[in-house]
């Protein structure tokens, strides 16, 4: 009897243990930004290209496409980006032929969020950055995240881009 009273008592704790681990998983998990599915169908707000001779050419050359969400227009307009301003910078590879730069592969998918409660470390902008094509694989570390936030710190509300009108 003894014996199955300490089956009984291991068992509940790796069930306990693996509840727990489950929830905190589950925790982070929602934490994590999210690929923005159908964010070409948002505002474009400029389109950029960084070329050669560019010291960030290896990690951002080719083009950059920048789009908006709605809340971020708003941003645009006023100079301050509300809660739930999403902005996407999505660097694409490019060939040459002729004197002509066309699109090919994308290199990687920048994310920023708004949202002041959820990211109280990093100026109140969550950002990640999604491999390739990639809706899941994400190449930002936190050490990175906020080596990113130091960076766009310098700007007004941690935006470089302005809206083109």
């Amino acid at each position: 009897m003894k014996k199955l009273h300490f089956i009984s008592v291991i068992l509940i704790a790796v069930f306990l243990a693996a509840s727990a681990f489950q929830s905190s998983k589950t925790k982070s998990d929602n934490d994590e930004i999210s690929y923005p599915d159908g964010y070409r169908n948002w505002t474009h707000i400029k389109t950029g290209f960084i070329g050669p001779n560019n010291p960030g050419f290896k990690f951002s050359g080719g083009f950059h496409h920048i789009y908006a969400n709605n809340k971020a227009m708003q941003g645009y307009r006023s100079g301050k980006f509300p809660q739930g301003s999403i902005l996407i910078f999505d660097v694409i590879n490019y060939k040459e032929t002729n004197g002509n730069f066309d699109e090919t592969d994308r290199k990687h998918l920048d994310v920023m969020v708004k949202d002041s409660l959820k990211y109280t470390t990093t100026g109140g902008w969550g950002f990640e950055e999604f491999e390739k094509d990639s809706h899941t694989e994400r190449n930002l570390t936190s050490i990175i995240q906020i080596q990113c936030a130091n960076c766009h710190a310098q700007k007004p509300d941690y935006v470089f881009s302005a809206f083109r009108k």
